[in-house]
This record gives C-alpha cells, sequence and structure tokens, in this order.
C-alpha cells in the first residue's frame, strides 16, 4: 500500500474549561495518501475543525492540550515549535479557512497576503513574487488579476475571496491541503465552481486534501475515502462509494436519511433526535449516540466501543449497527443497512 503523506495515531485534542480538560478529538487514527481526498464529516461540534487545527498547529497551547502523533515528512507536528512549524504551514500543508472574510486581513491588498506566503518559503525577487501572484489569481479563476491584485478583501465577493484563500493555499505547490468547510456561506453554483476548482487542482498538483464538511452533496462528488465523525470519535471510515451504497453505523446512516433525494415516495426527511452535547456533557463511555436513538435498547451497544473492519478498508464503531433500525413509521426507513 502507498505510504501516507500525513499519519494521524491515537489524537486527542482537548480544551480547557474551568480547570477541566474535555476531548473534543478522541483517540482518531486516520491516514492521507497521496493524490486522495479523504473528506471528514459530520454536525457543527462533532470535533472535525479541532482536528484540522491540530494538524496545523492553529490551537491556543494556553487552553489545548494534545496528545498522540501527526506525523508529516517523518516529524511529528505536535512535537515541533513555532518556528519549525512555520516552516511547513504555507509551504508543505496549505490551509484554506472556514470564513476568508475574517481569515483574510482587511488592511492589505489580495495580492499583498498572497505574497507573504511566498516572502517567508521562497527567495523571489519582488517583481517574481507579483509575477507568481497573478499566475495564482489567474490558476484560481480571478478575472483581472492585475486588478484584484491591488483590491482588498471587503471589495470582493464571498466566492473571489475563497479563491483567493485557495491560491495562498496552493502559492507553494503544498504536498497536502486541509479545507475546512470551503463553502460556508456561498450560494450553490458558486460552491459547485470552488469544488470544481479544487478538485481540478488536487489533480494538477497531485496534492492530499484533507475536506472537512458536513455537505454529504460535497462529499459524494469529491471525496475519496470519508470519515464520519461524532462526538470527537471516528464512527464509521470507507471509500465514498461503499459509505453511500453501505452505510453501517446508526449516526452515518441517520446523516443520510436526513439528506432530499430524488424518491418520489420520501416526502419527509428523517429528523436525527436531540443534538451534539457539548463538550462537558460529552457521554465518555459506551457508544456516544445512544441517547439520540433512545429507541435502540442498551444491550445492543458495546460498553467499550472500538474501530473495527467488518470488511475490507470499511470501518465502523459499537455493534449497534448490526440490529439498527428507524423508528416505526419513519419516512425512508432502512432495515438492511443500504440507502
Amino acid at each position: 500500500m502507498t505510504q501516507p503523506i500525513l499519519q494521524i495515531e491515537q489524537l486527542r485534542v482537548s480544551f480547557r474549561i474551568e480547570g477541566e480538560y474535555y476531548a473534543a478529538v478522541d483517540d482518531v487514527t486516520l491516514a492521507v495518501r497521496p493524490n486522495e481526498v479523504l473528506a471528514i464529516v459530520g454536525e457543527s461540534g462533532c470535533g472535525k475543525s479541532a482536528l484540522a487545527h491540530a494538524i496545523t498547529g492553529l490551537h491556543d497551547p494556553k487552553r489545548t492540550k494534545l496528545e498522540g502523533s501527526v506525523v508529516f515528512a517523518g516529524r511529528n507536528l505536535l512535537s515541533l515549535s513555532s518556528h519549525e512549524l512555520n516552516q511547513i504551514r504555507g509551504k508543505s500543508i496549505g490551509m484554506i479557512f472556514q470564513d476568508p472574510l475574517t481569515a483574510l486581513n482587511p488592511l492589505m491588498t489580495v495580492g499583498r497576503q498572497i505574497e507573504e506566503g511566498l516572502d517567508y518559503h521562497t527567495t523571489l525577487s519582488a517583481s517574481q513574487k507579483r509575477q507568481r501572484t497573478l499566475e495564482l489569481l489567474h490558476r484560481v479563476g480571478i478575472p483581472n488579476p492585475q486588478q484584484t491584485y491591488d483590491r482588498y478583501p471587503h471589495e470582493l465577493s464571498g466566492g473571489m475571496r475563497q479563491r483567493i484563500m485557495i491560491a495562498m493555499a496552493i502559492a507553494s505547490d503544498p504536498v497536502l491541503i486541509v479545507a475546512d468547510e470551503p463553502t460556508t456561506a456561498l450560494d450553490v453554483t458558486i460552491q459547485t465552481q470552488i469544488m470544481m476548482l479544487l478538485k481540478e487542482l488536487q489533480q494538477q498538483l497531485n496534492t492530499g486534501i484533507i475536506l472537512i464538511t458536513h455537505n454529504l452533496g460535497i462529499v459524494a462528488e469529491m471525496a475519496d475515502r470519508v470519515a464520519v465523525m461524532y462526538g470527537g470519535e471516528i464512527v464509521e471510515l470507507a471509500e465514498v462509494e461503499e459509505l453511500f451504497a453501505d452505510p453501517k453505523h446508526p449516526y452515518t446512516r441517520s446523516l443520510l436519511q436526513s439528506m432530499p433525494t430524488r424518491q418520489a415516495h420520501k416526502e419527509k426527511l428523517h429528523v436525527i433526535q436531540g443534538m451534539v452535547p457539548s463538550l462537558a456533557k460529552l457521554p465518555r463511555t459506551g457508544c456516544r449516540f445512544k441517547d439520540r436513538m433512545s429507541w435502540i435498547e442498551a444491550s445492543e451497544h458495546e460498553a467499550h466501543p472500538v474501530l473495527r473492519e467488518f470488511k475490507p478498508e470499511h470501518w465502523v464503531r459499537c455493534t449497534c449497527y448490526r440490529n439498527f433500525r428507524f423508528p416505526q413509521g419513519a419516512q425512508g426507513e432502512i432495515s438492511d443497512g443500504t440507502t
């Protein structure tokens, strides 16, 4: 099997709340392979962004405790100093943030902001950096790169700002890109354009992408493999076609059943009961999703669920998937594990 470009082992990310640490990412093990898109999906509060920030070293060390390892190019990123991380971030690892309006500096032109990364990671002259920046603007589909170079973030649309973020992320031809909800707050048409652009660039650069999203439609179009997160844990991991064809974990199946489809008989969408608990109230033993499927007997759950490979390249946590069913009379009820 191809050597992964990123190997995460037993990662735990804990935040301090009133003097106590609570894990937002709990014992996560994942690998990202060369030239693949690994999607990480789940509701808000499931630990997706906390995982992304741990990979890129963006957590505040004063209120965060990191355990485990995140190995990239033979080095554990969790053990590196800020200076050492800065040699990697923006060069070998690119980051696309959730909200470009807050991620971009409102007092700098977008051209100059792209050049900042080139200042740090290259020895190009001023004229070469400008030329490289104009090439990047053109590459990400910005019309009139010369004019856009001198504009400020507030003068651009949301889709244009996201393209600027992508240009910054690929400026140094990274090996890995971490895209944290890259289409948030964009309309559907612009979302499609941005994701097509990312896919095209990924194929051109042979770059691995960690795509963090709650949009399963985007996952179906973009991803090679999918990791489903709930309560800080990976509850299911599979290749994208396998996950959509044969989802196993009750949370995965519930997410898929809550999606609109073209099925004429599906008049109502499934509604997942309750909400993701806060960190302080999240159950730390047993199946963390059990309180949101109260109709399933407690005996169906494992006391200490672990991620198991029940068939090649398809992993699932907790035995509750074996006899899972939707509530009686629920729209789109599934009893055999298929959608």
